[in-house]
């Protein structure tokens, strides 16, 4: 009885009320300080904002709030207003959440393979230019005879080419990826124009059901087959991510490439198959706009890769490499999705679009590098504070005339 005791009250020691409680506590505070949080609870904050806004909760606040205390029914016209903003709200309605959702769903899924190259130290500036190649070729094929399957293979098989040839040029021919995927950039577009003399290729519902009504345009209790397919991407994809060996080793490679070439990670192969994946991702992406919108479009996604980038590192990734997830990545591009919507809403002329985009992607690497920079600042800062106060103290002590004083003139 007495070993029994012994050996269980360890146990018990383990799973009392206090260490369960703090173990909890310590799990809150650590969701509290992750970034995913912090973008969740701005994503609800702008949506709420939003509805409020379209339910014209905001027309004339000041003024009917100051009559209404004056009449004694400020908490009356408070709850009034509210109530019919909730009501008249475009922003939480079906149509509008579907709208957000189908425009960024086939974006979610670039974010997976754009997350991995920022991650890998990298960026890939090809993505919306392979998007549109995948769907001129997938196109192309069905319209030429060819069944789904291999249509579909060819068009996300454009895209593991393109991915390949930039991580050989990246890894073996030691071009920098800004000017290997910049130059994969003007290939793959020019390739689309090509192939279809500059004009759409209609792939229509009548001729291919079975791709266009299972994929892009089919529902499945409810929610558009579209965002099933993006989200569940990014679902696997942040597993992979954080859970993955191999996966894990392009955080190695990103936060120290050399230490994991000397530790035996092939850094090589590890950096090719990051472009791999994200030019077989970003051609997919183009087969499922194909198969929703029924064209294909070489022209299509034009400047897509900042507003993936963007997203990512909304997200939390960093340019330097080594940092970020892939369900960053999805939040930060909800975030430029609900920022769209915003202007759509409040009927912001559609120009302004690629404006605010480009002030959003700004923002965004300007916070990561100040973020980076954040300790050498810090650090810098407190010295020269120290060192002013050290002059100060001793100016004030008379410290500084007193070699002059106690010489003789």
């Amino acid at each position: 009885m007495e070993t029994t005791t012994l050996m269980r009250k360890p146990l018990m020691e383990r799973f009392s009320i206090k260490n369960i409680t703090a173990s909890l506590l310590q799990l809150l505070l650590q969701i509290a300080r992750a970034r995913e949080f912090s973008l969740v609870i701005m994503l609800i904050l702008i949506g709420c904002g939003l509805h409020l806004y379209t339910g014209e909760f905001f027309n004339s606040f000041g003024k009917e709030m100051e009559r209404a205390a004056k009449n004694g029914r400020l908490i009356s016209e408070l709850d009034s207003r509210l109530s019919y903003a909730i009501d008249e709200g475009r922003f939480f309605t079906e149509a509008n959440l579907r709208a957000v959702g189908l425009g960024f769903a086939a974006s979610a899924i670039m974010v997976f393979g754009m997350t991995a190259a920022l991650v890998s130290g990298g960026f890939d500036l090809s993505v919306g230019s392979v998007y549109a190649l995948g769907g001129v070729v997938v196109a192309m094929a069905l319209r030429d005879g060819h069944n789904v399957g291999t249509a579909i293979l060819y068009g996300v098989g454009v895209g593991v080419l393109a991915g390949a040839v930039n991580g050989l040029l990246i890894t073996w021919a030691k071009i920098n990826p800004f000017i290997a995927t910049l130059g994969m950039l003007g290939i793959a577009r020019g390739l689309g124009l090509v192939l279809t003399k500059g004009t759409p290729v209609t792939v229509a519902f009548e001729d291919f059901p079975s791709f266009v009504d299972p994929l892009g345009q089919g529902v499945t209790k409810g929610f558009p087959n579209l965002i099933i397919i993006g989200i569940g991407t990014i679902i696997i994809g942040d597993i992979l991510m954080r859970h993955s060996a191999r996966f894990r080793q392009i955080y190695y490679v990103g936060g120290n490439e050399e230490a994991a070439r000397l530790s035996g990670i092939n850094v090589r192969r590890v950096k090719i198959g990051v472009y791999i994946l994200s030019g077989m991702l970003a051609a997919l992406a183009g087969v499922l706009s194909v198969s929703r919108f029924t064209v294909a479009d070489p022209g299509a996604a034009t400047g897509e890769e900042l507003r993936v980038i963007a997203a990512c590192i909304i997200g939390g990734c960093s340019l330097r490499g080594g940092k970020g997830t892939v369900l960053g990545g999805l939040l930060g591009l909800i975030f430029v999705a609900l920022i769209n919507n915003a202007m759509i809403l409040t009927k912001v002329p559609v120009y302004y679009q690629q404006l605010t985009m480009g002030i959003v992607l700004l923002l965004a690497v300007g916070l990561d590098t100040l973020g980076q920079h954040w300790a050498e600042i810090k650090t810098t800062v407190r010295h020269w504070w120290f060192r002013l106060k050290n002059l100060v103290n001793h100016v004030a002590s008379g410290g500084l005339f007193a070699n002059s004083k106690s010489k003789p003139s």
